[in-house]
């Protein structure tokens, strides 16, 4: 594929049906190709081993894959699909798999379901969609399975945005081009949410989902605290850059009280996808942050988990 791919990771299971429809339509905006790929389910195997085409009618017999063909079947019953498509097989552990395979064709993201075939029902989020999205070289989107839709907290003229989590002094630049770059891809609005510390009262109540100012406001909001002004004052200066690279995409800015995982999820009830970073660049801990943590685990709609693609560079 000459230009990044979308990849979406499949197993035949109806989760990551829905995934593979999400990277389909992903694709289709973005205008790039679609790689399909499956682990086989080998469990002697504890690296990724060698790749190979599904299209090939040279392949042996024993790297057969039928999940593979039926997961062509389904995509070649879609109404549209990209320039290309491709399918591979892969050999491995599903995490360690999935990473190599990133890491080879720099995919613009991969997307996988939130559960496999194999994932207890009651659980939130599956082992190898944690492991993929903690250990990725790329922006893995995770899309949850059907138990976790909700219905809209009322749609808004922001309806089917993108949604980004930004810490103004921390979030990498990857998350806000990634963020960006996907808005425009589907021709909608970016919706910047970051949350601010309150002291803790006996008065507090936090009842409102977001308010949303305009930058042209910011001067004269004199209904905002301080803490909530300074806040988007800092989210401005950080989407600056943005705004002159994307001159069409319409930005709405939130600043928030309290608790910034709270508040995506919320937003995820509406949202085409909630873009967050997975940690600070300048921490080299493999741990995933408590925001994206806690945000892949429980929003209502799909959730892009982008790495410092650029640790050196500063924020």
């Amino acid at each position: 594929m000459s230009n990044p791919p979308v990849i979406a990771a499949v197993d035949g299971s109806d989760h990551s049906l829905r995934a593979l429809e999400w990277a389909r339509t992903a694709a289709l905006c973005r205008g790039t190709g679609l790689l399909v790929a499956h682990v086989l389910p080998d469990v002697s195997q504890l690296y990724a081993g060698r790749r190979s085409s599904l299209r090939d009618p040279n392949q042996p017999e024993r790297f057969a894959d039928p999940v593979g063909d039926y997961v062509r079947g389904v995509l070649e019953a879609a109404p549209e699909l990209p320039r290309e498509v491709r399918y591979e097989a892969l050999e491995g552990s599903v995490p360690e798999a999935l990473r190599v395979i990133a890491a080879e064709a720099a995919p613009t993201m991969l997307v996988m379901g939130s559960r496999g075939r194999g994932g207890f029902a009651t659980l939130l989020l599956g082992s190898n969609s944690r492991a993929v999205a903690t250990t990725a070289t790329c922006p893995v989107v995770v899309v949850p399975h059907a138990d976790r839709d909700a219905p809209p907290a009322g749609a808004g003229a922001s309806a089917g945005r993108v949604v980004l989590g930004l810490h103004a002094a921390e979030t990498p630049e990857d998350v806000l081009h990634f963020a960006f770059a996907e808005a425009a891809a589907r021709g909608t609005t970016v919706q910047v949410v970051s949350a601010y510390a309150v002291p803790p009262g006996p008065n507090l109540v936090i009842d409102s989902p977001f308010q949303v100012i305009p930058p042209e406001a910011l001067a004269d909001d004199g209904d905002a605290v301080p803490a909530e002004r300074e806040m988007l004052r800092s989210q401005t200066q950080r989407l600056a850059p943005l705004r002159d690279r994307y001159p069409d995409v319409p930005v709405e800015q939130a600043a928030v009280p309290g608790d910034a995982a709270g508040r995506l999820v919320e937003a995820s009830r509406t949202a085409a996808l909630v873009v967050v970073g997975r940690h600070h660049p300048r921490r080299r801990s493999l741990l995933m942050g408590s925001v994206a943590h806690a945000v892949l685990h429980h929003a209502h709609g799909p959730v892009a988990v982008v790495p410092a693609l650029h640790p050196d560079e500063s924020v």
